[in-house]
């Protein structure tokens, strides 16, 4: 079961959604406040089930409302995702992976680990 772990420093406080393995799965930006972290991640968690995915990775990709999980190629040649909320705003990041494959993994491993993951404070 996932988790997200909250981390505070001088500049604010984010929180990462680490998979029952230990993997970082996403990172969120950073806040100003601990409410405005907590409630990140309640978006991420009513967001992420019910996400679409938009695979900019490919020519002429149809655009989807948000929420959406939104695939894309970085200058580096990797995959990531970003989760954005209704509103708009990125609420989710991804690492970068090699293959797309792996990518969309983690976008699934979101949908699956958000919803019920726990909040732990470090």
């Amino acid at each position: 079961m996932g988790k997200f772990v909250i981390k505070t420093s001088d500049a604010g406080c984010k929180f990462n959604l680490v998979a029952g393995n230990g993997q970082i799965i996403g990172t969120s930006q950073v806040y100003s406040s601990m409410d405005a972290c907590k409630n990140g991640i309640e978006s991420v968690k009513t967001n992420a089930p019910v996400a679409g995915i938009e695979d900019q990775t490919k020519e002429g990709f149809e655009e989807l409302t948000n929420p959406k999980f939104e695939v894309y190629e970085d200058k580096g040649g990797e995959f990531r995702f970003r989760l954005t909320a209704k509103n708009g705003q990125n609420i989710l990041a991804s690492e970068g992976y090699s293959q797309l494959a792996g990518c969309m993994n983690g976008i699934e491993s979101v949908k699956t680990n958000a919803p019920d993951a726990e909040i732990v404070e470090e």
